[in-house]
Formats: structure tokens, C-alpha cells, sequence
């Protein structure tokens, strides 16, 4: 299938159309060209190497990439998953054309997203010339670019690589791998991460449900509204399952920048207003939106979820069933909310494409289990703010990044060059479950042979679309830290909503203003 850039997509409640894909996609084009500048705190430059030896330059020079004619060993800063894989990946390598004379070590990180991150920040921050790539997540490389710690691929690759990123990768994840202001590259997406729902079509068929219903959900997002009251009539009819929605609502970074981030934007709110403009900066310039409406009613939303028509706050009962969601959704992160859907506990459930790829086995529940973008709270189209409203999915993923310190650039560019192949991207999709970073390759026969994913690459597709990235600046941990604890509280009950925002508005600008 050719993926279409123009394409557009029919909100299920309405049968409207929404050219939410298509502004998404020329909002991050153009993003580069027209941000203003960035806020900085505790700016750091590391600087280029200037050692001579085979294959070294400085930050910002091109480099050869001419095939190396001795021996060169790369290092990769990777994670634990490439490490135990570390034949299979190499073999990939070969087989998309990698010199033979190029080695590759594996330096394996922390599985924790945070651990990597400070040990990337003290390797770069004292300049050391090892590991030539490292993998950086999509979530927290913008602070290192900002401080001057990476090369900059915008000039050091060819251009021909370069022109292919630009033109062939989810833009939603290039923007997380490109300077704010300038819009220069300094990352190679690895794979980007899309979440969807998940759900037990055995379950729902219980309900009344088929297959028409869920071919039209894979491709069609239903409103908030609707999937509340599909999922409480699926649990009336299985009364043996414990519960009916899981996801992540712990006071952890997962909630800020994914889980709470999709349900606000999905209700037309936004961190920092209109993302176009603002979503990465600049500090201190930016309006703070978390006590606008939108904001206070997909709070309102989760509340009706857990605590039902009880909760003060609950949304019209007439609209939205209430009871869907267990209280545990307030101290669960991924796992934790994944194991009760694969133990047969929950009929829908929120995650990852890693959840898909346990849930979907043969031996867990196949062809049963179903797969749809993240529903929404109102149309893009009636959204206060560009690229809000409709089905939002969270940015998550790798990238690829050039230590500027190398004395090995040719060898690393050739390497990244390699893994920038369709072959290699595909194998690692079969080996490893990473999504292709290329948009063309969702539609492709091979990826849909790969078991079992490749049942539900339209919905991924979808949902890489509809991505959007967590507002990352250099201060962001701070802010992370204060809206996942005050979001998390107005789940609990333990706030209204609005006073919850209101004071959460109060500590970001604080930390905008101080920063």
C-alpha cells in the first residue's frame, strides 16, 4: 500500500472528515524554519575533536564516507535488548551492506530511560571520544542538542542522507531529533513509538460486537464517550473480568509525558498552547494553558473512569460510563497495567506496541486481540488549538546520535547510513518489535508478515500521524515532576481539577519565569 501524505480520516461519531494527519505533518516541516529562540539553562559546549587520526572531524565538518580500507571498530551505546541480540543485529548490519571492515562493540545501557540519560550526560559533558553513537530517546535528546553535546548531522552527513530523513521518517519524530530554532538534524531516528488501545475482541463479541465493528474501529477513532460506553456494556457481559480499562496514572514521567499528555491534547488542551509555536519553547515566553477547559474536563474524564457517577466531578452519565477503571491505574506504569490485560483481568487496555507484541502471540490471545488508535474527546476540528483534538498518540522511540568527540565519524556515519536502509529497519522490526522510523514501509508486505505485528500496522500508522512529542526543554524534568504529582492527586480525588490546574499553572510558570 502507498502511504499517503494527504491523506484524511473520518471521525466515527460524526462522519466528518479531519485533516488533522496533514497539518501535523507541515506543522514539524515547517517548524525548523519559523521557531524563535530556545531558553537555556546551564548551557555546556563540548566542542569537536581535533585529533587526526583515520575518520575524525570536527563538529561540524562533513566527513568521508568512503568504505574504510583496515579494520575500524564503532562503539554503540545501546540497551539491553540489542545487547542479548547482539549476533542477529550485526548480521542484519551485514546483510544491508556493511563493510566488513567495520566492527561494531555494543556498550549496553540501563533498561531505566533515566539511567541511559545521566550517563550520556557525564560521557558527553567530559568530552570523551567513546562510544562513536549512542542511542538517545526521543524524549529527553533536545537538552543535549540545546548544550551543544552532539554533532551536528545537518552538516556532517551527505546530503543524500539527509534529504532521505526529511523526506521518508515520521516528521513527529524528527522534531525531537532537530535543533528548535534552527531545525538542523542531530539525530537518525532508530524506530519511533506510537501507543494504541488494545483490546479482547473474544470479549467484546460477548457484547454484541463483530467483525465490522472492529474493522471500523482500527482505522476510525471513536469518541472518548463511545469507548467508555462500548467498554462498560463489554464488561456487563463478562462479568468474570475484573476490569475494564487499564492504563498508566502513576506520578511518574510515563503520565506526563504519554498517558495525561494523550488525554488532554486529545480534548483540544495543550502544556503551553498552540504547539505549533510553542511546544518546545521559548522559556519563558511561552503562555501556560493547563487551566484551560479542555484541560479540566479530560481530568474530569479519567475521574468519571475510575470513580463513576459519584465523583463530583464526573462527567454527564448520560454521555460517558463511569467504573471503567480500577483506582490501581493511579500507582500503575506500563507493566504493571499490562500484566492484568495478558492475564485475561481487563478487556482494554493502553500501551506500547511492546504490549502488542506479547498480547498478540499465539500463546497468548492472537488474532483475538484488537487493536485501535487512542480515541478522543472532540474533533480536531473543534479545537481551540492546532495539531489537538482527534486521536493523539504520544511520541515515544529512539534516535541515533554522533558523539562529536569521535575519532570514527566515517566508520559511524557508514553504520548509520546502514541502519537508514529499508532491509535493515524491517529485520529489526522482525528481531526486536522496533516500529519502522520510515512512514512507506507500514504498508509494506514484509512488515506485514511480521508476526504479530504486522496485523495491525494501519493503526500504527495511524497513530505515528497523530503523534505528538512531550514539550522538552531544559527544564522540563522539574516541570514533568510537578504535573504528573499534580495530575496524579485530581485522579486520587484528592483535588478538584480546576484547583489542581490552577496550581499546577502557578509552579510551571514559576519554573519558566526562574529558568
Amino acid at each position: 500500500m502507498t502511504h499517503d501524505n494527504n491523506s484524511t480520516r473520518k471521525n466515527s461519531t460524526n462522519g466528518t472528515t479531519s485533516t488533522h494527519s496533514v497539518s501535523r505533518r507541515h506543522f514539524v516541516k515547517a517548524a525548523g524554519a519559523s521557531a524563535t529562540a530556545v531558553g537555556l539553562t546551564g548551557c555546556v559546549s563540548t566542542g569537536g575533536s581535533s585529533g587526526s587520526s583515520a575518520g575524525s572531524a570536527g563538529t561540524d565538518e562533513p566527513v568521508d564516507t568512503s568504505e574504510p580500507t583496515e579494520t575500524v571498530t564503532v562503539s554503540w551505546a545501546v540497551g539491553p535488548r540489542e545487547k542479548n541480540r547482539r549476533d542477529a543485529v550485526v548480521a542484519a548490519l551485514r546483510s544491508a551492506g556493511l563493510s566488513e571492515n567495520i566492527e561494531l562493540e555494543m556498550l549496553a545501557g540501563s533498561n531505566l530511560t533515566d539511567n541511559r540519560q545521566s550517563r550520556y550526560t557525564q560521557w558527553l559533558s567530559s568530552g570523551r571520544e567513546k562510544p562513536d553513537l549512542l542511542q538517545f530517546d526521543s524524549g529527553w535528546t533536545i537538552p543535549f542538542i540545546q548544550r551543544e553535546q552532539l554533532a551536528n548531522l545537518s552538516n556532517v552527513l551527505p546530503e543524500e542522507m539527509l534529504m532521505d530523513v526529511r523526506e521518508n521518517y515520521f516528521d513527529a519524530s524528527l522534531r525531537t531529533a532537530s535543533h528548535p530554532q534552527t531545525g538542523d538534524l542531530y539525530g537518525v531516528p532508530l524506530f519511533p513509538d506510537f501507543p494504541t488501545v488494545q483490546y479482547r475482541k473474544d470479549l467484546l463479541r460477548e457484547a454484541g460486537y463483530g467483525e465490522s465493528d472492529f474493522s471500523t474501529w482500527a482505522t476510525e477513532s471513536m469518541s472518548w464517550a463511545e469507548f467508555s460506553q462500548v467498554t462498560k456494556q463489554a464488561m456487563e457481559a463478562n462479568p468474570d473480568v475484573q476490569y475494564g480499562f487499564s492504563f498508566q496514572a502513576n506520578a511518574y514521567e510515563g503520565l506526563s509525558c504519554c498517558d495525561f499528555n494523550e488525554f488532554m491534547t486529545s480534548w483540544g488542551g495543550a502544556y503551553f498552547g498552540n504547539p505549533e509555536e510553542n511546544l518546545f519553547g521559548p522559556i519563558g515566553e511561552r503562555p501556560v494553558t493547563v487551566d484551560e477547559q479542555p484541560v479540566v474536563d479530560s481530568i474530569r474524564m479519567i475521574r468519571t473512569f475510575i470513580h463513576g457517577a459519584d465523583d463530583p466531578e464526573a462527567l454527564s452519565s448520560d454521555d460517558f460510563a463511569g467504573n471503567i477503571a480500577p483506582e490501581a491505574v493511579l500507582q500503575w506504569t506500563e507493566e504493571s497495567s499490562r500484566k492484568p490485560f495478558t492475564n485475561g483481568d481487563a478487556i482494554m487496555h493502553r500501551n506500547w506496541p511492546y504490549s502488542i507484541g506479547i498480547n498478540g502471540a499465539e500463546d497468548a490471545f492472537g488474532e483475538d486481540l484488537g487493536v485501535m488508535p487512542i480515541p478522543y474527546g472532540v474533533p480536531a476540528s473543534e479545537a481551540k488549538y492546532p495539531q489537538t483534538g482527534g486521536p493523539v498518540a504520544a511520541l515515544g522511540g529512539w534516535h541515533n546520535a554522533l558523539n562529536p568527540n569521535s575519532q570514527n565519524k566515517s566508520a559511524a556515519v557508514q553504520v548509520m547510513r546502514t541502519m537508514m536502509k529499508p532491509e535493515f529497519q524491517l529485520e529489526m522490526f522482525d528481531l526486536l518489535g522496533y516500529t519502522p522510523p520510515r512512514t512507506e514501509l507500514f504498508g509494506s508486505d514484509r512488515a506485514r508478515e511480521v508476526a504479530p505485528y504486522g496485523r495491525y500496522m494501519e493503526q500504527l500508522r495511524i497513530a505515528g500521524e497523530n503523534a505528538i512529542p512531550r514539550p522538552v526543554t531544559t527544564i522540563w524534568p522539574t516541570q514533568s515532576i510537578r504535573i504528573s504529582r499534580r495530575v496524579n492527586e485530581s485522579y486520587a480525588q484528592e483535588r478538584a481539577p480546576a484547583a489542581a490546574m490552577s496550581q499546577l499553572k502557578e509552579e510551571l510558570v514559576g519554573t519558566e519565569e526562574s529558568a
